[in-house]
């Protein structure tokens, strides 16, 4: 895969995590979050953190799938260099 693939993936997915991540934390305070009826046991900035890294994971898979169906058949099948 071409780095400039990989920017068309990356760079949409990390501006889609940031405004995902404000728009849930605006709404959501870390410190609120129980799992199992328990509190979670991490810092806010913890919480912050693994929520923008899950969010740039989801939307990473979401625009490399996008990147992959906009390419047309030869693109695909075209032997590696």
């Amino acid at each position: 895969m071409k780095s400039h693939d990989w920017m068309s993936i990356l760079w949409p997915a990390f501006l889609l995590a940031s405004v995902a991540e404000l728009l849930v934390f605006a709404l959501v305070d870390p410190s609120d979050l129980h799992w199992g009826g328990e509190d979670i046991g991490l810092s806010r900035q913890a919480v912050y953190a693994a929520g923008f890294f899950i969010f740039w994971v989801l939307a990473t898979g979401s625009s490399a799938l996008t990147l992959l169906l906009t390419k047309r058949a030869d693109e695909l099948n075209r032997p590696a260099d």
